[in-house]
């Protein structure tokens, strides 16, 4: 994206947004959030090719969805997302027929774009179609038997309908994600061509939304300010009316401005700096064990690894312990230890069933037919050295004691990805999240298939046909039978090693109230205010 492309989609000027002179002002400051993050946004859309996570921040509060998942209390004062608590937002009311086989919303009446605008069916419809022709959304859309524009029905102007081939409980999940946001159609529409019908180009670089904020101006990669949509009716009004997001890369940085008062939320803390600030009492720091997991894969179509007893060996032979507190300082959930075998819980990512043992390592190497070791590779991505660089000094060392000689390499940035599409790394450390939390839509993503996304290329013909049978099972009890039959496979199979979902670490002013953790990780602006 060029820079000026970018400038040009702000609602406001080009020019650098410096702090508003009354921002300090008390109050000003009370109704007015600064907002600090190590990485910036790329696009102002919710699909395009090599968006950042970080556009999501920027998608998320500008645009409405038809539905979103609701969030519960769990005591601590953090609101967390609910995935089984899908409430209405720019839809008034939804409602899924008998048959399970459509989905019926009602819009709100006197919904507005920001333009001023009549958010009407049509704009739904065509946000929809949208989706399914974008090859990231068709995919994703996809998971939820949404496939084709003839699926989404214009009932009147404030009525749309979604047809499904068969009841699927991803569908509407599937609606409350980053990807179907609802854009302003009439106005995208005045900028599509021949060649790009939906806008793509367009909206990449510049909004066209109606949700809760609106972007008043930006300075790509520096910095964004939001204003409140005084006007949205798809829920309670935000309690800032302005948020200023600035990206500050240096950690040290964005810390020291916290702990002056200049910042009310710092995102993307590191684990060593987590430490420090839960000590002061003028901070508080939020650490939520997210959806996202990292961990250790091995290509298991690539020799030595296609041996399972190898596979093995190396899970027994790891320092899982030294791992989580040396990378994390052991804030997040660790997954290693518990129960192998068949599981009581169909949750998942559950605990591996593996803990250190570096004896029954070798007896299962000399097994595998390498009394003697291998060499081998292990990679990890640069962005991710923070965590994978610890994680692999120690697996290099943990894997010597057993014969295993493991040369470390460092890929650059934004490069790993191309090569686990073309299945060229054998031994790796990574990360990835699951939107859905159903364990079969887990298993569909990360254990079958051709794509990058089956980190360990697992290849089983019997635990395929399970995922298969359990996408639509619709009795409790055979699918939770299907899914421990899966957990055991791939406990024993172990083509990846999945150590912890880490923390989500957010420091805050001790003022700052309402933060809610959204399985996007990303900021929810909606429902922070100032106590």
């Amino acid at each position: 994206m060029q820079r000026r492309q970018f400038l040009s989609a702000a609602a406001g000027t080009g020019a650098a947004i410096m702090l508003p002179r009354s921002w300090a002002h008390a109050q000003s400051r009370a109704e007015s959030l600064r907002v600090l993050s190590e990485g910036a946004a790329n696009s102002y859309d919710a699909f395009s090719v090599g968006v950042t996570r970080q556009s999501i921040q920027v998608t998320w509060n500008i645009y409405d969805r038809l539905v979103t998942f609701g969030y519960r209390d769990a005591g601590d004062g953090v609101g967390y997302y609910d995935y089984f608590d899908i409430e209405p937002q720019l839809a008034e009311s939804f409602e899924i027929a008998d048959d399970q086989k459509s989905i019926t919303f009602r819009l709100r009446e006197g919904a507005r774009f920001h333009d001023g605008s009549p958010v009407t069916a049509e704009d739904v419809k065509w946000s929809l179609d949208r989706v399914v022709a974008s090859p990231i959304g068709a995919a994703q859309f996809r998971t939820g038997s949404m496939t084709s524009p003839d699926q989404f029905v214009v009932v009147d102007d404030l009525t749309i309908r979604i047809d499904l081939p068969q009841p699927d409980r991803f569908a509407l999940p599937n609606l409350a994600l980053t990807y179907p946001i609802i854009v302003n159609s009439n106005l995208a529409k005045q900028h599509a061509t021949a060649e790009d019908p939906f806008a793509m180009e367009w909206l990449r670089t510049n909004p066209a939304g109606g949700g809760a904020f609106r972007v008043a101006q930006a300075e790509a990669g520096e910095r964004m300010l939001f204003e409140r949509n005084d006007d949205w009716k798809s829920g309670k009004l935000p309690g800032f009316k302005r948020v200023l997001w600035q990206t500050v890369p240096a950690a040290e940085t964005r810390v020291a401005s916290l702990l002056r008062g200049d910042a009310d939320i710092v995102q993307d803390l590191p684990p060593k700096d987590v430490q420090r600030l839960l000590d002061n009492e003028q901070i508080k720091v939020v650490g939520v064990p997210t959806s996202s997991f990292h961990f250790i894969a091995m290509n298991s179509q690539m020799a030595p690894f296609d041996n399972r007893l190898v596979r093995q060996a190396i899970a027994f032979a790891l320092p899982y312990e030294d791992m989580f507190n040396t990378a994390l300082f052991g804030r997040g959930k660790p997954l290693h230890g518990g129960r192998p075998g068949r599981p009581d819980s169909i949750a998942y990512p559950q605990q591996s069933g593996y803990d250190t043992d570096l004896d029954k390592a070798r007896t299962l190497l000399a097994e595998a037919g390498y009394p003697e070791g291998f060499k081998t590779t292990f990679s990890y991505e640069l962005s991710l050295a923070t965590i994978a660089e610890p994680v692999a000094l120690l697996l290099q060392e943990a894997l010597a004691k057993i014969g295993i000689e493991v040369e470390i390499v460092k890929v650059p940035a934004g490069q790993l990805g191309t090569l686990l599409q073309e299945k060229k790394v054998p031994f790796y450390f990574e990360s990835s999240i699951s939107y859905l939390a159903d364990p079969d839509y887990f298993f569909r993503v990360f254990y079958t298939g051709q794509s990058r996304w089956n980190f360990g290329s697992y290849q089983n013909d019997t635990f395929d046909a399970l995922v298969k049978a359990s996408r639509y099972e619709a009795d409790k009890g055979a699918y939770q039978e299907q899914v421990k039959s899966m957990i055991e496979m791939v406990k024993e199979d172990v083509p990846i090693i999945i150590l912890w979902n880490p923390a989500l670490e957010v420091g805050m002013q001790k003022d700052i109230e309402g933060y809610a953790y959204a399985f996007h990780r990303q900021l929810e602006m909606k429902t922070l205010y100032r106590g």
